[in-house]
């Protein structure tokens, strides 16, 4: 074990936090050299230690090694290349225009780091989920503290392991526990608090935050819905939401929660569906779902829906692996089409119109992510435009969150901020808009009483009417 991570098993909560507090304040932070170096730190992490970081989710999830190194570290090590490339345009000053009345001046607004930053990572991409935020964090010149979720064990150790020795350790700090640690990190006045995780726990989170003001970007789920027009490619369709819902098996935020299908092609739609999950079920090497009680759920999920399964249950509790499953026209009442399914169930609904499909989307709340697939340009971006969800993606699935560009988050239920890109810059600085005026040829008839001269110039000046 090395000294830093033993160090930081002997600190209570505060006294890292304080620590890391001292490090801001001493303003090495601020400094485009540090923010850098820290940069290029995660890549060399990820890259450096891809065998560790992939064994200890396998460990943790059964993950395939490629699907740890697609979903985890590619996508880690391209936000922090990313930001790297910007930063110098990040912290850039940005010039506003003077009105008249505030002439002579110059203005500009500045970003600033916030501070201390707490960041709450799930336990579906351990790696991702957690480092992620923490480029965006590092970009915009903060400390942070990263608690990775105590559900994947194997990973939080090595991650632990890893960070403090290639990040500033007394800018970073990685805090390892159960629900009793999150609960301490909770009672601390933080900067701002970036969660990822379920909409019942991030309202404890926010209510935690509340009672010190603590701004809070929160990174929920809920129940991404998916709408396949007539016109769709149909093969294309099947073949695309079943690989998103097999990925991770199926424990993904983003994932496809259900399909909304148009009922003339329904049939046909549903038969690739079953062609490809029966497919993958047999030649793919599963992930496993996350614990026992998670997959006691999912079976639970299956029992009252309703509708007709079309692929025979299978499932292995010593591996925790589950076998896709596909429900058809299952009862809308029942739990598999109330609650965020997070594994690889598929209900599929057929419907009469793209624009039912709306209607159906519009009176639940609003998701994490919307998916349409459809050949037509009109009836996609009808669909966009007519419905609100956190990001979406036409004629594919989950791509849309591995472009370090654009910003990532919920609306509603699925949460609130944002983050990637500038967009994470942002989430953990300060404007601080800034405004400069001459001492020189100060006039004492701009201060009051003001004459009437002075108040016909102003209101010429500025061109408002006069009374």
């Amino acid at each position: 074990m090395s000294s830093d991570r033993a160090k930081a098993r002997t600190e209570t909560v505060e006294e890292v936090r304080e620590r890391l507090g001292e490090t801001f304040e001493s303003g090495r932070t601020t400094n485009v050299v540090w923010r850098e170096r820290q940069l290029k730190a995660v890549i060399t992490l990820v890259e450096k230690h891809e065998k560790e970081l992939t064994e200890a989710m396998a460990a943790d999830l059964g993950k395939p090694a490629f699907e740890g190194w697609l979903t985890d570290l590619l996508t880690t090590r391209d936000e922090a290349k990313y930001a790297l490339k910007h930063l110098d345009d990040w912290m850039k000053a940005t010039k506003h225009a003077v009105p008249s009345v505030a002439q002579p001046g110059k203005a500009w607004t500045q970003s600033q780091p916030l501070g201390t930053v707490l960041v709450i990572a799930p336990w579906n991409y351990p790696v991702q989920l957690l480092l992620s935020p923490l480029v965006g964090a590092l970009a915009a010149g903060n400390t942070v503290v990263l608690k990775p979720s105590e559900l994947a064990p194997a990973t939080s150790a090595v991650l632990a392991e890893l960070v403090p020795q290639h990040l500033d350790p007394d800018a970073v700090a990685v805090v390892e526990g159960g629900v009793d640690v999150t609960t301490e990190l909770l009672d601390q006045p933080w900067d701002h608090i970036l969660f990822t995780g379920s909409t019942r726990v991030g309202q404890v989170v926010m209510e935690a935050a509340a009672k010190h003001l603590t701004p809070v970007t929160l990174e929920l789920g809920g129940k991404s819905p998916t709408i396949v027009a007539g016109d769709a490619d149909l093969k294309v369709a099947a073949r695309r939401i079943a690989w998103a819902k097999w990925l991770n098996a199926g424990q993904t935020c983003v994932a496809p929660d259900y399909v909304l299908v148009e009922e003339h092609v329904a049939d046909t739609f549903t038969r690739h569906v079953v062609e490809e999950l029966a497919s993958v079920r047999d030649r793919a090497e599963p992930t496993s779902i996350v614990n026992s009680s998670h997959l006691a759920r999912l079976e639970g999920l299956l029992d009252g829906h309703g509708g007709e399964e079309l692929l025979p249950r299978k499932v292995d509790a010593d591996s925790r692996t589950f076998a896709p499953v596909v429900v058809r026209e299952p009862d809308l009442d029942s739990p598999l089409m109330q609650e965020e399914i997070f594994g690889p169930i598929l209900p599929i609904v057929s419907v009469e119109s793209v624009a039912d499909a709306v209607k159906f989307v519009n009176k639940r709340p609003r998701p994490l992510a919307l998916y349409v697939f459809s050949e037509s340009g009109d009836t996609s971006s009808d669909v966009l435009w007519r419905t609100t969800s956190g990001s979406a993606c036409v004629n594919h699935a989950v791509y849309q969150v591995a472009i370090p560009s654009m910003p990532f988050g919920g609306v509603g239920p699925s949460g609130m901020g944002a983050y990637h890109g500038k967009a994470g810059f942002d989430t953990f600085s300060h404007t601080k808009s800034i405004l400069r005026r001459p001492t020189k040829g100060d006039m004492k008839v701009a201060y009051a009483p003001y004459s009437g001269m002075v108040q016909k110039v102003m209101r010429m000046v500025t061109r408002w009417p006069s009374r």
